[in-house]
């Protein structure tokens, strides 16, 4: 009996997608080849047999070839301006010297500022920075402000930090390396921008990231970074109209202060763009690699020093409080042991004040938590905050000789202790803190699975719904669907191109490495090939993001 003709479809409406002949990443069958998407929508998923009988005319078919459909990334901390000037400005990650550094800027083309980020003086033979000085000769007088790989501290040139005013600014002592307030200042002067450009550099992060597999990103704005108005700008990406182009949402939140409701609310009011939370880069202490984390026993390599905190527990008591009884996500940046120790006694405070219950309700987060022993892993479980860690540090610093061994010293192996949090029901979603690593998902989810400390390594299949299903989560996302390819579920995903499918498990006393189906276990790619997969399409809400041109060749 021949197939009915398809009901009329509403003209605005996109023909349903059909996958087939790859492999699906789903709960819903762990051996799915083929999946349908109707609209915004995952329709159905299921074999490949199945498939063809429900194949028609009415929809495209896309041949997979044997490459994977996988729930989209989100990125659970980044920032969207930086990353997409960091991506047009001098790449110093490389570099070994400061002779190196300042041949780069003087090779700068144009004629305005000299910026560029990544340099790390922590993988130098000689450590040494180049002088103020040195960077005026390179530049031949035009203003420098070279962000070092953390952007806790930056190398800036004396006509900058004349024109940003850094005299008697807490962090300048008038050479070339500012941190804290100078270098908050110094870099609020290069940002300074018309409101076109900083729309362009956005749009520039949003399609690295659309390439990169990622269908969300939590933009985490702060008065010393952007200010309000790059928060807004965002935002608005979300509601692009008819025509025009598609990028992965933005998760907005903003690391404003508060002390009362009253300002918590007022706050969230006033900045609109549907600001999820006042959270994020609310910066309790600084970064390790900039020696301005707050540490209980000095830094290895600077004995006296200790970081700095830059908030005081009853401040971060007060904002804490608020925001629970507003029922609003608070949170703070919080990096070394004795900055985690303020923000846990500032949840003490909280709950004191104005009970457990709201403080693990509103559903807090504090970011990066890098350096946290197990009495700090019990607290945070106990009030249920969302921990928001970035694998890739520990890929980039955590290995024998690295930037964690070199600040602290043995107290290296304990940080970032993705395995204890698990294994205590702490909440952990991942990201890149972009452009402090690159927005590159699989390469962040091998830095789980080859963790530093093998005691802290977590499967590959945790550390990929920390980085997809649990970033919907800690944002609060409405539909409990998001993050995963079942019936029903939003049809946003990301197809990749991979070279093999295994199960990846953390424990090295068992085989690493397993294709057994007897687990039914759905399938991610192999991490240990010496490549990432590649991506050909990123969609959104149904809506194609990405698209290399291999996808439909």
């Amino acid at each position: 009996m021949p197939r009915p003709d398809p009901a009329p479809r509403n003209a605005d409406r996109p023909a349903p997608v059909l996958y087939r002949n790859g492999s699906v990443y789903t709960a819903a069958d762990p051996f799915a080849t083929a999946m349908l998407v109707d609209g915004d929508t995952v329709a159905w998923v299921g074999s490949e047999q199945a498939a063809s009988s429900i194949a028609d005319s009415s929809m495209e078919v896309i041949d997979l070839r044997g490459a994977l459909v996988a729930p989209g990334f989100v990125d659970s901390h980044m920032h969207l301006t930086e990353t997409g000037m960091a991506l047009e400005s001098l790449q110093l990650g490389t570099l070994k010297s400061a002779r190196e550094v300042l041949d780069a800027v003087a090779g700068a083309a144009g004629n305005g500022p000299v910026l560029g980020h990544g340099w790390d003086e922590a993988t130098w033979a000689d450590p040494a920075l180049p002088s103020a000085e040195e960077l005026d000769r390179a530049a031949g007088g035009r203003p420098v402000y070279l962000s070092r790989v953390d952007v806790h501290s930056a190398l800036v040139s004396t006509s900058l930090a004349q024109s940003a005013d850094l005299q008697n600014r807490e962090g300048y002592d008038g050479g070339a390396r500012v941190t804290r307030a100078a270098h908050e200042a110094a870099r609020l002067a290069t940002r300074q921008l018309p409101q076109d450009e900083l729309k362009r550099l956005q749009a520039r992060a949003l399609a690295e990231a659309a390439a990169n597999g990622y269908v969300a990103l939590a933009e985490m704005g702060a008065p010393h970074i952007g200010g309000a108005e790059d928060l807004r700008l965002a935002a608005a990406w979300n509601s692009a109209g008819t025509g025009e182009p598609r990028f992965p949402e933005v998760i907005p939140y903003w690391g404003g202060l508060v002390s009362s409701e009253e300002q918590a609310r007022a706050l969230v009011a006033e900045l609109g763009a549907g600001v999820r939370g006042l959270a994020g880069d609310l910066n309790i202490d600084g970064s390790l690699g900039s020696r301005t984390a707050a540490l209980r026993a000095g830094y290895s390599d600077a004995g006296q020093e200790r970081g700095t905190l830059y908030l005081s527990v009853d401040q971060a008591a007060a904002h804490l409080a608020a925001c629970s009884v507003a029922g609003i996500q608070g949170g703070f940046h919080v990096i070394g042991d004795a900055g985690l120790d303020a923000a846990l006694e500032a949840l003490d405070r909280a709950a004191r004040e104005v009970g457990e219950q709201r403080v693990r309700a509103a559903g807090h987060r504090f970011e990066h938590v890098e350096m946290a022993d197990a009495e700090a892993v019990a607290r945070l479980a106990h009030y249920s905050v969302t921990v928001s860690a970035q694998p890739s540090f520990d890929a980039a610093w955590g290995g024998p000789g690295g930037l964690y061994e070199q600040r602290l010293g043995d107290r290296s192996r304990s940080m970032n202790p993705f395995a204890a949090f698990y294994s205590a029901g702490v909440p952990v979603c991942f990201g890149s803190d972009s452009p402090v690593t690159p927005l590159r998902p699989w390469s962040s989810v091998r830095a789980c699975v080859e963790h530093h400390n093998p005691d802290q390594r977590i499967s590959a299949r945790a550390a990929f719904l920390g980085h997809t299903r649990a970033g919907w989560r800690a944002a609060r996302h409405p539909n409990p669907m998001a993050g995963q390819l079942v019936p029903g579920a939003p049809a946003s995903f990301a197809v990749w191109e991979v070279e093999e499918l295994m199960v990846q498990v953390a424990d090295g006393r068992v085989q690493s490495w397993s294709t057994d189906p007897r687990a039914r276990t759905p399938l991610l790619p192999a991490l240990d090939t010496g490549s990432d997969p590649v991506c050909l399409q990123t969609v959104k809400d149904g809506a194609e993001l990405f698209a290399s041109p291999a996808l439909r060749s």
